[in-house]
């Protein structure tokens, strides 16, 4: 693999489910799942290698993944979302070309591709950012009825989170919980 200048202008691919299983059945390409390490275990593409996009960039791709200058990459989580921003990561260290698969593990899934599931893992990231800002809220009017009116504050620092997150495409309560212990292992 070549590289360019740290910051020049690399190209960022998208491919898809078909051609990605031809590529992983032949050992042709690396396949890196970005999610972090809960999710990854949780359900992942068989022969996927997690580099989460919480530690991602070029050095930890090479940590993890010796052989990364002798085949393509093609990263992936699970909607395109996180593995675009990967992506951008190693392009602006100077990669002239990297692959992501387009909508994630959702594209796969519908495709009716095999994944590999642990039902010993945590929950999704996803369903735990929702379980607690959904708590948080709710705490936040019940103390706010019951006790006082500025705990409301907290169900509108909650909203405001969340409005933030959606306009981004950020999630700054799912980066705290995927720190969390059990979404480590």
């Amino acid at each position: 693999m070549t590289r360019s200048a740290p910051g020049s202008a690399g190209r960022l691919n998208t491919i898809d489910v078909e051609r990605l299983e031809a590529l992983l059945a032949d050992g042709r390409a690396v396949l890196i799942d970005v999610r972090e390490p809960g999710e990854h275990r949780a359900e992942r593409i068989p022969d996927a290698v997690c580099v989460p996009l919480s530690r991602f960039d070029a050095e930890s791709v090479a940590e993890h993944v010796p052989d990364a200058a002798d085949r393509p990459l093609v990263l992936h989580c699970a909607s395109g979302n996180r593995s675009r921003q990967a992506a951008q990561r190693l392009l602006d260290a100077g990669w002239n070309e990297v692959t992501h698969l387009g909508s994630g593990l959702r594209a796969w899934k519908q495709a009716g591709k095999a994944t590999l599931e642990d039902p010993g893992a945590p929950i999704a990231l996803e369903r735990q950012v929702r379980i607690a800002a959904g708590s948080l809220v709710f705490l936040g009017v019940v103390l706010g009825l019951l006790w006082t009116p500025w705990a409301f504050a907290l169900s509108a620092f909650v909203g405001a989170g969340l409005v933030f997150s959606g306009v981004t495409d950020t999630c700054g309560m799912g980066l705290l919980l995927s720190k969390l212990w059990f979404n480590q292992r």
